[in-house]
């Protein structure tokens, strides 16, 4: 399996990263090496939270219950006695002039219905990832966007915004994408309202590490470059 540990310590060491990159994978297997998830959370993206934090685990399904929205975005079906809630939740979205309802069919969404979802620090997952989620000053996500451009990668989409989550099936079926975050992920996961996210397809994440070095070094001399012409050019 690639070198996850050397790799989080790549991308923190080039980007300056403060935050863990978290690793997540859908499976269609219930691990037996990785711990359960126990608890209740508010919302999918709290596991991001979790998993940023240091901790390795699985969730099954029903661990995503209280998250219409994500459940959406999952491909997990909601209980019949909860399936209302997703309907609830979209009215008072449109109803409140966040969303239009013909803004939902466009949603991305999993193409199956997982059996469980392994969330992971990158430098320790257990598996190969899916994705992995930076959350990262907007600048820090910059170099990130431009290293999978270099490394062709990049998803040929605007940038997402809510709900976060659909990030997460975006970046897999398309490359890698950066999403402004949405109110109730930045309320869950305690991201700072100057953070934005970039979420890079698995299978894409050792050629952009492999470009961040050179984005990082030439962002650096542009940053000098662009300094001094605006001292030399500026005349207010």
């Amino acid at each position: 399996m690639t070198n996850y540990r050397d790799l989080e310590r790549h991308f923190s060491a080039m980007l300056g990263l403060a935050r863990r990159p978290v690793a997540i994978a859908s499976v269609q297997q219930i691990p037996t090496d990785i711990t359960k998830f126990e608890g209740s959370v508010p919302s999918g993206c709290t596991f991001w939270r979790h998993a940023a934090e240091g901790r390795t685990f699985y969730t099954v399904p029903s661990d995503h219950y209280n998250c219409s929205i994500g459940c959406h975005t999952h491909n997990i079906p909601l209980p019949s006695e909860r399936q209302a809630e997703l309907t609830g939740t979209l009215g008072l979205m449109v109803d409140i002039g966040y969303l239009r309802m013909e803004e939902v069919p466009g949603i991305p969404r999993l193409p199956a219905t997982p059996e469980a979802i392994i969330y992971a620090p990158l430098g320790d997952t257990p598996v190969e990832p899916d994705v992995v989620v930076f959350a990262a000053p907007a600048g820090r996500v910059m170099l990130l966007q431009e290293a999978a451009i270099r490394a062709g990668v990049a998803a040929q989409m605007s940038t997402l915004g809510r709900p976060t989550c659909m990030a997460v099936p975006a970046a897999m079926a398309l490359g890698m994408v950066a999403s402004t975050g949405c109110v109730g992920n930045r309320v869950y996961t305690g991201v700072d309202e100057a953070e934005l996210y970039a979420v890079i397809p698995g299978r894409a994440l050792a050629s952009v590490a492999e470009e961040a070095a050179t984005i990082a070094s030439a962002n650096a001399k542009l940053l000098e470059y662009h300094s001094q012409r605006r001292t030399q050019l500026l005349s207010i």
